[in-house]
């Protein structure tokens, strides 16, 4: 006999292929969302504190100079991802030129002793990871500008990482 609340077992049968790619668009969507979200949430500092900071790095000692660049194009990353999901996409240009001219930065200078060269990378890593979710939000030549910026800070991390395991 069969209960008034339990559906027959052959109507189960039929919608539970259905259900699953439900239930897995439903979660792709949510996956993609939730960071994007996360990313536009964050504060993104004032043009003088990011003016300060790259005072800061510049005129820091050699040591010290990998990582406050590595903390810039961090906040620099962020602020392009918020200008392209406000859909400044010219402004956003211009900021990732300047990702680009600090990670040419690191790329040149990054000394064999640095300081805090392990914290760099982590950063450096995130960094690119955000960027790459960035990345699926822009098309056309903003996705170009987009993946170039993310070439460049790839390689940086990797030149950061093979610090790492020199030391």
């Amino acid at each position: 006999m069969s209960s008034p609340l339990r559906p027959p077992a052959r109507l189960t049968q039929l919608f539970s292929p259905m259900l699953h790619l439900a239930c897995l668009g439903i979660l792709s969507t949510l996956c993609i969302a939730i960071p994007a979200r996360a990313a536009a949430d964050e504060v993104i500092p004032s043009p003088d504190v990011l003016a300060q900071l790259e005072l800061r790095a510049s005129q820091a000692n050699p040591r010290e100079q990998c990582f406050l660049y590595t903390q810039l194009i961090h906040t620099m990353t962020q602020k392009a991802g918020r200008e392209i999901a406000d859909g400044d996409t010219e402004q956003a240009a211009h900021t990732l030129t300047q990702v680009n001219h600090y990670a040419h930065l690191i790329h040149v200078n990054l000394a064999h002793d640095a300081k805090r060269i392990k914290d760099a990378e982590q950063l450096m890593h995130n960094t690119t990871y955000r960027l790459a979710q960035v990345l699926h939000l822009v098309s056309g030549q903003d996705k170009a500008t987009v993946q170039d910026t993310l070439k460049q800070l790839d390689q940086v991390n990797d030149e950061l990482l093979a610090q790492v395991f020199t030391h």
